[in-house]
């Protein structure tokens, strides 16, 4: 059985993250809860890709602490994140041009026994990745190319996924696909049983729509947070065009 909705599964606490000299992520706690949608706002630079690559075991925490489920896994691999139950769709997509969307696919259950099924909710959510099975990625549209790495993420069965700027090129109808796979799995995933999210994003509108909280960033640090439903009366939209 899943955890409840609004109950905390990622909880970040006292972030810090440097680059060279330069001190990219100042402190940073926030928690991320099942049944949820978790925005993080800011403008280009401020720590956002850092702050998921961090999550992921992409780079290594410098000081603070990461905790899925009450685990702490500030020290795990990325490898082993995923496996207890981490989704991550990366800035830029990162698909393998060379590869079938079948074989980018399988690549998510790397994580998994050879013997595992792709999971058959993951063609309802996006039905494009069905038609184009056979095709290399390389030869995919920017929309479907991060529909396929949002599929890819999701294979392994993750309780927690974040994207780092889906949107980011995407033509407008695939965005609100994408918008409407991101609320279903909020709310039920993909076997019911609803997921956290967490979505880093510029594009103020999608985040908007989605948002069950929110958080906006300034070098490195938070300098607001609050209810989605509250973002447009928080000024969050004037917060990001200063």
């Amino acid at each position: 059985m899943g955890a409840e909705p609004g109950t905390p599964l990622l909880a970040v606490k006292g972030l810090n993250q440097y680059y060279g000299g330069s001190h990219i992520l100042r402190d940073l706690s926030f928690e991320a809860r099942v049944g949820e949608v978790t925005v993080v706002l800011g403008r280009n630079g401020v720590g956002k890709t850092t702050l998921l690559k961090s999550l992921m075991g992409v780079v290594p925490v410098k000081s603070g602490q990461v905790s899925l489920a009450g685990q702490d896994i500030t020290q795990d691999t990325s490898y082993n994140r995923v496996r207890a139950g981490i989704g991550y769709v990366p800035q830029g997509r990162e698909i393998f041009g060379r590869l079938t969307v079948a074989e980018n696919m399988r690549m998510g259950l790397a994580s998994r026994p050879a013997s595992t099924v792709m999971p058959p909710v993951l063609f309802e959510l996006f039905p494009v990745l069905k038609q184009m099975i056979g095709r290399r990625g390389g030869d995919l549209s920017g929309g479907q190319q991060q529909q396929l790495a949002i599929g890819r993420a999701l294979a392994a069965g993750p309780r927690l996924l974040m994207l780092d700027e889906p949107t980011e090129g995407i033509q407008p109808s695939i965005i609100k696909d994408i918008g409407r796979v991101l609320q279903r799995l909020a709310k039920q995933g993909m076997d019911g049983q609803p997921m956290a999210i967490v979505l880093v994003e510029q594009f103020y509108d999608f985040a908007a729509e989605l948002a069950d909280q929110y958080l906006v960033m300034e070098r490195g640090e938070v300098v607001a947070r609050g209810m989605g439903r509250n973002m447009e009366a928080d000024g969050v939209r004037e917060k990001m065009s200063i």
